[in-house]
């Protein structure tokens, strides 16, 4: 993994450099669990790192915009982050905002105001046959946390997480269909929602909203990694782009699509402190 100085090639670091000289106009997008906060038996705890509102409101000092980008409902998100107290501490005209539920959810810092779509057709149908899917396929004790828009289904309790996650997989992902839904797999979860919005879209959303000249993005799981495509086609196109990835044990999925991997949640608010220091000498 990344140092805090260190890039694994000249393209990453090029790539770090381009983003600085356009620090002003940058979109910087990053996920919640396992990037700002560990991921943790029960997602109720899962805070932001201590050093995380610090980290944020200098970032969004130096940037166009601070989206996060996240499968959690909006709501979960501003609480666990700390989000109305750094809105609190923001100088005018920066912005953080939330894109929960893969974008289906919205808050930022300037209104302060959430907005939510409709629960999607199929899901209480869903939440129904679930305890009977859980049964049959040995899993009755997996955690099913409730998330408004969404059911997600944590196997990380059990004690074969990783094969009851296996068993599980290809019994939801029937289910989702049968019911007008869609599965997205992450680090030891199985998450049940409406098919056709997803982080891509959110990260692209974001940064046309914004009007933004770079993007960044910071991911740690399956569920990141249409935003990291949309990232790497959006750097097609010209805009300048950098994709890291707070790397585990648990998953790897986006290491070979990354410029680079730091160590967890502690080393991705080393980069963005680097980042925000670096685009504050440049100004």
């Amino acid at each position: 993994m990344v140092g805090r100085m260190d890039f694994p090639t000249p393209e990453a670091q090029q790539r770090y450099d381009e983003l600085v000289t356009v620090a002003p106009e940058t979109l910087v997008g990053l996920d919640f669990d396992g990037t700002l906060s560990p991921i943790v038996p029960d997602p109720a705890d899962a805070v932001i790192h201590p050093d995380g509102p610090d980290m944020l409101v200098t970032l969004a000092s130096q940037v166009r915009a601070v989206a996060v980008i996240t499968g959690r409902p909006a709501t979960q998100v501003v609480t666990l982050g700390r989000l109305e107290e750094v809105a609190d501490r923001l100088p005018e005209g920066a912005l953080v905002e939330v894109l929960g539920q893969y974008g289906n959810e919205r808050w930022d810092s300037m209104t302060r105001a959430f907005t939510t779509r409709e629960v999607p057709p199929g899901l209480a149908a869903f939440r129904a046959e679930l305890p009977h899917l859980l049964a049959a396929e040995n899993a009755a004790g997996a955690f099913v946390e409730e998330k408004g828009l969404a059911v997600a289904v944590h196997t990380r309790r059990l004690p074969d997480a990783k094969e009851a996650f296996a068993r599980l997989q290809e019994a939801l992902a029937d289910a989702a269909e049968r019911h007008g839904l869609a599965l997205e797999p992450g680090r030891l979860v199985l998450e049940v929602r409406a098919p056709g919005m997803h982080k891509g879209l959110a990260l692209r959303t974001a940064v046309a909203e914004t009007d933004a000249g770079g993007v960044a993005f910071i991911g740690d799981d399956l569920g990141d990694l249409e935003a990291f495509e949309a990232a790497r086609a959006l750097r097609e196109q010209g805009l300048p782009a950098l994709l890291a990835c707070s790397g585990s044990d648990e998953e790897e999925a986006l290491v070979e699509v990354s410029d680079l991997v730091v160590d967890g949640p502690t080393g991705v608010l080393d980069l963005l402190r680097r980042f925000a220091a670096d685009a504050a000498r440049g100004r």
